[in-house]
């Protein structure tokens, strides 16, 4: 019976001593792995990070135009009738007092002289003239002649932004014809009404340098730049976290380390956000890899190794891409 107690201890000890190695074991285990305690090394987290640098943002609003002429002029009869001749066709160049049309304004019955339609300005004819043959009155507009040497661009912008809209706000503008080239403009004109039917208000802009790619009747894609937001730290919107009503970012002082700092937000324009109080301009940030990082945690910055590392897209070179895009609001 003494041995058999004892043999029951001691198996009991065992298995004590098992069980509390296994968990101190499991408790002081690496993410790595190891099982080293203090002693051992915890995994680095992979990262790419951008130097903190202050910019600007534009705000925007996209709208589509009409390119049209600054200054055209419809063409009426003197007299109603019958088109009998048609002389100038869509693109025509007419001069001040040419005959564009003549008109015959007999009735059944009775004859009378062709009636000429004159060319009331030098120009190009816009829009298509009526056809020989046709029956007009004196408030038929037979055709319009504009000065195609100076264009505009004709835009509506909805009624929640008109509290930007000012004369002397850049543009960019797209055209169907030629896509990636960016035309610059400048607002000439807002609409002192917004139009009940449609809630927008009119804009004019004219082209900054006149191109003779641009003809009158293009669609216009029109990006209008309302605000600058200057003064501040920009980075990518996406390596901001938010925590508990709380932003934060991870800076890295000696490039093996992050620290989790606490950051003060201010505008957003697409991807990009301001960051007005929290680090301050030459900080390096972590902008890829910070969902898994904690405060202390260990990284290896691969930002220089890369071939096309996304630090230099929100970097050097994404501040050349903003400010090539951006370029018509800074002239």
């Amino acid at each position: 019976m003494r041995k058999s107690h004892v043999v029951m201890l001691v198996c009991g000890l065992v298995v004590v001593v098992v069980v509390g190695a296994v968990a101190w074991s499991l408790k002081h285990k690496n993410d790595d792995g190891s099982t080293g305690g203090r002693g051992g090394q915890r995994a680095e987290v992979s990262v790419i990070t951008q130097i903190a640098t202050k910019s600007v943002l534009y705000d925007y609003v996209e709208t589509n135009g009409e390119i049209e002429t600054q200054s055209s002029i419809e063409v009426f009869p003197d007299i109603g009738g019958k088109i009998i001749s048609v002389n100038v066709s869509l693109g025509s160049q007419v001069r001040r007092g040419e005959v564009i049309a003549k008109i015959d304004p007999s009735e059944p019955g009775a004859q009378y002289a062709y009636s000429p339609v004159y060319a009331p300005i030098t120009g190009t004819i816009t829009t298509s003239p009526k056809k020989r043959g046709s029956t007009i009155s004196t408030s038929t507009v037979i055709t319009t002649i504009g000065d195609v040497a100076n264009l505009q661009i004709s835009a509506k912008v909805p009624e929640r932004y008109v509290a930007a809209l000012k004369v002397g706000l850049k543009a960019n503008i797209e055209l169907e014809a030629y896509p990636g080239q960016i035309f610059g403009a400048t607002v000439t004109r807002v609409s002192p009404v917004v139009d009940r039917a449609s809630r927008t208000k009119e804009i004019i802009l004219n082209f900054d340098s006149m191109d003779s790619r641009i003809n009158a009747g293009m669609f216009a894609k029109v990006r209008l730049y309302t605000y600058e937001y200057a003064g501040a730290v920009v980075l990518p919107s996406d390596c901001i976290i938010e925590r508990n009503d709380s932003r934060y970012v991870y800076i890295t002082m000696d490039g093996s380390t992050v620290v989790e700092r606490r950051v003060t937000v201010g505008n957003t324009v697409d991807d990009e956000t301001q960051v007005i109080a929290g680090i301050v301009e030459g900080e390096r940030v972590v902008i890829e890899g910070m969902r898994v990082l904690s405060n202390g945690a260990k990284i290896r910055d691969i930002t220089s190794g890369m071939q096309n590392p996304r630090a230099n897209a929100y970097g050097e070179n994404r501040q050349a891409a903003r400010a090539d895009v951006a370029r018509g609001a800074r002239q």
